[in-house]
C-alpha cells in the first residue's frame, strides 16, 4: 500500500504553501514601498493627480491567499496527527500513551487540532470578494483589506497551534522507536522540544506543553535548530 497523501504528497502540499508565501512577501514588500497618498503631488512639474493609490485591493487579495495557504497547512498537519494517534494507521499504542486504559494520551490534542483546522476553513472565506459602499456611495467599492489581514492573523495563530500539536505527537511517537536513527533535522527538532516538553507517561494537563511547543515555533527556534543541524530550508 502507498502512504496517505498527507505523507506522500508533503513536497507538493508544502511546496505550494511556500510558493504562496513567497508571492505574498513579494506583494507586501512592493506595496509597503509604494505611494498611497491622494492626491499625489509632483513638485517638479507642479502636477496634482487625484487617483486611487490608497485602495487596498493589492493587499486584500494576497492576504486572503495567505489565509487559504495557512489553512491548508493546518489541514494537512491535522491529518498527520491522526496518522500518529490512530493505532490502526500508526501501529503504535492508541493515542500514543504508553499506559493505555485509564490514560487517553493525545486523543483530545487531536480533537483540538481538528477544531482549529475546521475554524480556519470558515475564516479562510475570502474577505476581498466582499464590498460595502460607504461615504454616501462615493466609496462604492472597498477592498475589505483590514478584514482580510485580521482573518489571516487568526488563521496563522490557529495553524501555529496545530503544528505544535503535530510536533508534540511526533516526538511522542519517536519515543516508541528509540532504536531507529532519525534524520539530522528530525533529531534536532526532537531534542529541542524535549528541552521544554517531557515525554508523556501518564495523562497530564497538556496545555502548558502545547503552548511551549507553539512558542518555539512562533519564535523561529524550531527552524533555527533544524537548519543548524541539516542546512537551509529555503530551497
Amino acid at each position: 500500500m502507498q502512504d496517505p497523501y498527507s505523507l506522500r504528497c508533503v513536497p507538493q502540499i508544502h511546496g505550494a504553501f511556500k510558493t504562496a508565501l513567497a508571492h505574498v512577501r513579494e506583494v507586501l514588500a512592493r506595496e509597503i514601498n509604494s505611494v498611497t497618498d491622494n492626491p499625489i503631488v509632483f513638485p517638479d512639474t507642479k502636477e496634482v493627480v487625484s487617483a486611487g493609490q490608497f485602495h487596498g485591493q493589492p493587499l486584500s487579495m494576497p492576504l486572503d491567499y495567505l489565509g487559504i495557504a495557512l489553512a491548508t497547512l493546518a489541514n494537512v498537519s491535522e491529518r498527520r496527527i491522526e496518522q500518529l494517534v490512530n493505532p490502526d494507521l500508526s501501529h503504535l499504542p492508541a493515542f500514543l500513551t504508553p499506559k493505555p486504559g485509564l490514560n487517553s494520551g493525545f486523543m483530545i490534542a487531536q480533537v483540538a487540532a481538528a477544531a482549529l483546522a475546521s475554524e480556519n476553513k470558515g475564516l479562510a472565506h475570502p474577505a476581498s470578494v466582499d464590498t460595502i459602499p460607504t461615504s454616501a456611495n462615493q466609496e462604492d467599492h472597498v477592498s475589505m483589506g483590514v478584514t482580510a489581514a485580521r482573518k489571516a492573523l487568526a488563521i496563522l495563530e490557529n495553524t501555529e497551534h496545530v503544528l505544535a500539536i503535530e510536533w508534540v505527537c511526533a516526538a511522542q511517537a519517536r519515543e516508541f522507536h528509540g532504536e531507529l536513527r532519525a534524520g539530522k533535522g528530525a533529531d534536532a527538532a526532537h531534542r529541542l522540544l524535549r528541552t521544554r516538553v517531557k515525554a508523556l507517561g501518564r495523562d497530564r494537563f497538556l496545555h502548558p506543553d502545547l503552548v511551549a511547543a507553539r512558542e518555539l515555533i512562533a519564535s523561529g527556534a524550531l527552524v533555527a535548530a533544524v537548519e543548524k543541524a541539516a542546512g537551509s530550508l529555503e530551497a
